[in-house]
């Protein structure tokens, strides 16, 4: 039984592994939107890292991606930037590869 219970903890450690990367992946991910919309709303260097780490905290209100993109489109819209939630959700997909590769390379 001993082999059972080794491959179970071994797929409990790669299980957690992968969540928590997947976790870090999108943190990282919504911290990147964060930061292009700041640009997009012309927020100083010193005003861009604490409005990105409300993104990522804007991701914790509800499952899935609406709420960054609801934050995200609210905020460009209050800032007087005309912009549609396609090119959001397009921004956040290339933000996805982006963090992917950041933290495959911060890995090596």
């Amino acid at each position: 039984m001993t082999q059972f219970d080794d491959r179970e903890r071994a797929f409990e450690a790669k299980f957690a592994r992968d969540e928590e990367m997947q976790f870090r992946v999108i943190a990282r991910r919504n911290r990147l939107l964060g930061e292009w919309a700041a640009r997009l709303m012309g927020l100083s260097e010193a005003e861009t890292g604490p409005y990105a780490m409300d993104v990522v905290r804007a991701d914790f209100e509800e499952a899935g991606d609406e709420d960054v993109i609801r934050k995200i489109f609210g905020d460009l819209t209050a800032a007087g930037v005309e912009i549609e939630e396609d090119r959001i959700r397009e921004a956040l997909g290339h933000k996805l590869v982006e963090a992917r590769r950041q933290l495959i390379e911060s890995m090596k």
